[in-house]
């Protein structure tokens, strides 16, 4: 089983015909003090696999700082059915609601393992506020 991409997005769904539906999708964001939380982030997420990938997987994902500090994680099982024998490849679009904690600026990384191995990481940009030139900060 492989990562095909994960993204962060504003919404995402999967329709009644199965389609992936994703919109807003960013990797910056920019927020008026610390601490604080992005709320109802949508971390979207594209596995690919083939008849070899049958069985239970655990999926987990990890909440990084820049610093590097596990700010939260989290992970659950995946039970692959066998495709039929035409089927060479088959989705797993995965869509998890998240809040985001950011302590500082800096960039974060959300890792995604499958059955412990590291597949890939989504960054996510943070800036603090813009203080305008001239303007007394206390």
């Amino acid at each position: 089983m492989h990562l095909s991409f994960a993204l962060f997005s504003d919404a995402a769904n999967l329709s009644v015909e199965g389609k992936l539906n994703i919109l807003g999708v960013f990797d910056a964001v920019q927020v008026a003090a610390f601490p604080t939380v992005h709320p109802r982030a949508h971390l979207v997420v594209r596995l690919k696999g083939t008849a070899a990938d049958a069985g239970a997987h655990v999926i987990a994902l990890q909440w990084v700082s820049p610093t590097g500090t596990e700010l939260w994680s989290s992970n659950g099982e995946l039970n692959v059915v066998a495709p039929p024998p035409e089927v060479t490849e088959i989705d797993f679009p995965l869509i998890a609601a998240v809040d985001l904690p950011l302590d500082g600026a800096g960039t974060y990384a959300m890792r995604v393992a499958i059955d412990g191995a590291v597949h890939g990481e989504v960054r996510l940009h943070v800036r603090g506020a813009v203080v305008p030139s001239g303007t007394l900060v206390s």
